[in-house]
């Protein structure tokens, strides 16, 4: 299996080893970009470049890294600079959220959500810009979600990690406008993948759930032609845009008995 080397675009991804992040490197596979992943799950992503290998000649990186740890990003980054390798594409996927009363979680939990959800993500687009910039193209996308929208009792901290992703990026996407580099989010809503069970939350009953495949589209084209933000679903979309009127009162409570009887 080939490495990445600085003739092909490189896109890093993280949460690569399945989900919307495996979506992502195979859609990015068929673009022709060159993978570095990022992912604790080691088997998983070998066996992933194994078949992206085999089907498109997609070069990857394997880089089983936990971005709960501090210093993470910059042990992805070293990885990097050792080959050589530009980051012309940045999906920052990972991301993970825990249910409950917020003191009532483990305090790992609660400083891993932030870690994963906020440090990581912000770490990864500082290291990557300036060359992105320097060369005047690349763009970053991250995964925030519909919980960007509102206060999420019972999951305060993801709620509010999405939160300030979304604003990390529109604001980026703002500073970075005619640098030839743009920010994208994407905000999802529930999604089969491995988030609910990892959270201890299940959405799917009564709520619209959509594939990663559906979600990757959505936020591979919208990044592509250089969108700011882009929710994935019509219901999400009329969701996220009726949070703007709902008196805060009301909407806590109803985000709260949404997410207890889950």
């Amino acid at each position: 299996m080939l490495e990445p080397n600085a003739d092909r675009p490189l896109a890093l991804v993280t949460g690569a080893s399945s989900g919307i992040g495996s979506a992502f490197c195979r859609r990015l596979a068929v673009a022709g970009f060159a993978l570095a992943m990022v992912s604790r799950d080691e088997k998983a992503m070998q066996s992933l470049a194994a078949q992206l290998d085999q089907d498109y000649g997609t070069p990857s990186l394997i880089l089983p890294i936990d971005l709960a740890q501090p210093g993470a990003a910059a042990q992805v980054m070293r990885r990097l600079a050792e080959k050589s390798l530009a980051v012309e594409i940045l999906i920052n996927n990972a991301g993970f959220g825990k249910g409950g009363r917020f003191h009532e979680q483990a305090a790992d939990a609660v400083t891993g959500m932030v870690m994963v959800n906020d440090v990581a993500t912000t770490e990864l687009a500082r290291a990557v810009l300036p060359e992105m910039v320097a060369r005047g193209h690349g763009r970053i996308l991250n995964v925030a979600s519909t919980a960007a929208f509102v206060p999420g009792p019972m999951m305060a901290v993801y709620f509010a990690s999405k939160a300030y992703l979304l604003s990390l990026s529109e604001a980026l996407s703002e500073e970075l406008r005619g640098t030839g580099v743009t920010v994208t989010a994407l905000c999802p809503g529930p999604t089969a993948t491995d988030f609910q069970r990892r959270a201890g939350i299940d959405f799917q009953r009564g709520l619209p759930v959509a594939s990663a495949e559906a979600v990757m589209r959505e936020g591979y084209d919208a990044m592509m032609r250089g969108e700011r933000l882009v929710i994935q679903g019509t219901t999400n979309r009329v969701g996220a845009f009726m949070t703007r009127f709902a008196p805060k009162g009301i909407l806590l409570r109803q985000v709260r008995r949404l997410l207890e009887k889950r």
